[in-house]
Parts: C-alpha cells; structure tokens; sequence
C-alpha cells in the first residue's frame, strides 16, 4: 500500500462520488501534466469517423477496430472529450481517430 507522500508525487487526488471518498490520478496535477496534449486535436494527426451500428457506447470495440487493440479505449475518449460514453458515444457520431 502507498503511503500519503507516494500518493501525493504520483499525483493522486481524493473526490466524492456517490457519498463515498475515492482516490484517483484523474484529474490531478500529474494527470494533467501527462495527458494535456491529448485533448487538442490540433497537436497530433487525425482522421474522423463515424461511429458505426453496434458500437455505440462502446470505446472498447471502437478501439479494437480502428486501432486493434480494446487497450486504447481511454485515449479514444481523451482525444475527444467524451466524459459519458452513453450520452456522447451514439451510432453516427463523429470521432476523431489517430492516423
């Protein structure tokens, strides 16, 4: 188990969700440090595609078909700042891929 000062240089927060205190790294100093660039499409290559019949929802397949492996969900939801995959991740829905 981490202590309170390894939690802090690995840039872990606590939030409440649901009434209940959880630690995580999202949202973070370091997180953002990490991760800034993903959000802007400007900085890296990409091509746009729509989300095809039987994917909606689902960042796992989506992944799997356009970048062959389920693994890169998170950074398909990064790159275009889906926060909620049921309200943001419809049949038809533009997305940004990499190339």
């Amino acid at each position: 188990m981490k202590s309170d000062a390894d939690r802090t240089n690995y840039g872990f927060i606590d939030i409440t969700h649901k009434g209940r205190v959880i630690q995580t790294s999202v949202g973070s100093v370091q997180y953002e440090k990490t991760f800034c660039g993903l959000r802007s499409n400007e900085n890296f290559p990409n091509k746009i595609a729509s989300i095809p019949s039987g994917y909606a929802h689902r960042p796992d397949l989506i992944s799997n078909l356009w970048l062959e492996t389920p693994g890169l969900w998170w950074f398909l939801c990064e790159r275009n700042n889906i926060f909620d995959i049921f309200e943001q991740m419809n049949v038809s829905d533009r997305i940004y891929l990499p190339v």
